[in-house]
């Protein structure tokens, strides 16, 4: 058994999905690279092929249908033989001197009497222009041993996201994940559901993942967001679904899914607002009238909130506020 398995979604990344690998080959033996193509029509599956010859058994070319980044996630839990996982998006890279530092901590983790669900470290916006980078700490989680969530203090603004999360590839399979197929986002249930099955979690103040942000075909760019907002409408509403919140036990884990529950309703909401058009309007009212009738409790625990309040005033005025809110929410999420 591998102790890491990288899956890199692959769709069209020729330009820049070697860098991407690149980073990934200081892990030696110790590490398992699933190349994963999701039926591309340009030379990322010769590329895959290319690599797996170079370094067998590290790299591993798989090769399927195009199911988007959900099922090639997918596919990449189902084929992973390592004890933990990890997603790499293909035009996003790691950092050496931390990726060295994390696989060292993991070997420890993996030879102590515990078992680990869980680990976390930072990560950081490589936004193209940008001056400054933009990390992501977690100050406020215990540092460098096991904890659990009776420990665990985020705050709204603190969100563990695909790129800080390493998963045990067991605990991903047991809850039960699948992604959805040809839907954008799903990241967000990536690291959502498998929150309850998670007993014990790790984190490392080491700045590992480089998040890319400046392409204009991004997902996470403002205006390719809009046109695709259905799908994050789509996966709104499958985390809303997903869990009862209010039956979650431990107090720390259900007020942080509510948190992170509010702030993927706060961006859905604010990307129909940004759109300005009346359709978009009217799927506004419709989510929250779907949140509602699914559970009204929850609905006014959303609406209660501060941002949730803020993208449901009325008029022009409101729609002002929660431009102010989407500011925030840009900061959180990392918006192009």
């Amino acid at each position: 058994m591998k102790l890491l398995t990288f899956a890199i979604p692959c769709y069209n990344s020729q330009d820049y999905m070697e860098n991407c690998i690149k980073s990934l080959l200081p892990g030696g033996e110790d590490v398992e690279i699933l190349v994963v193509d999701d039926g591309s029509k340009d030379s990322t599956a010769d590329i895959a092929d290319a690599y797996e010859k170079k370094y067998p058994g590290i790299v591993r070319a798989v090769h399927q249908e195009n199911g988007g980044h959900g099922e090639a996630v997918n596919a990449g839990i189902r084929n992973a033989t390592g004890l933990y996982f990890k997603v790499v998006d293909s035009d996003d890279w790691v950092d050496e001197e931390a990726y060295k530092k994390i696989l060292d901590r993991l070997r420890e983790l993996a030879g102590g009497d515990k078992t680990l669900d869980m680990f976390i470290a930072n990560y950081v916006y490589e936004k193209e222009g940008a001056k400054h980078k933009k990390v992501m700490r977690y100050p406020s989680l215990p540092k460098e041993r096991i904890f659990t969530w009776d420990e665990a203090k985020l705050h709204k603004g603190q969100y563990i996201l695909m790129h800080s999360v390493i998963y045990r590839t067991k605990l991903l399979r047991e809850c039960g994940l699948e992604l959805p197929k040809h839907t954008f986002y799903v990241d967000n249930i990536y690291v959502y559901k498998p929150l309850p099955s998670v007993r014990t979690m790790y984190y490392m103040d080491v700045d590992f993942y480089r998040y890319y942000i400046g392409r204009e075909d991004q997902s996470v760019n403002e205006k390719v967001m809009i046109s695709r907002i259905d799908q994050q409408i789509k996966v709104n509403k499958i985390m809303v679904d997903e869990f009862d919140l209010w039956k979650i036990q431990n107090k720390r884990l259900r007020h942080y899914m509510f948190n992170y529950l509010e702030i993927i309703t706060v961006i859905s909401t604010v990307m129909l607002i940004r759109s300005g058009t009346e359709e978009n309007l009217l799927k506004k009212r419709e989510l929250w009238r779907y949140i509602k009738n699914r559970d009204l409790r929850l609905f006014h625990h959303l609406r209660i909130g501060i941002m949730g309040n803020t993208m449901n005033l009325p008029g022009r005025g409101g729609r002002k506020i929660s431009v102010a809110a989407y500011k925030l929410s840009q900061k959180v999420v990392g918006f192009n």
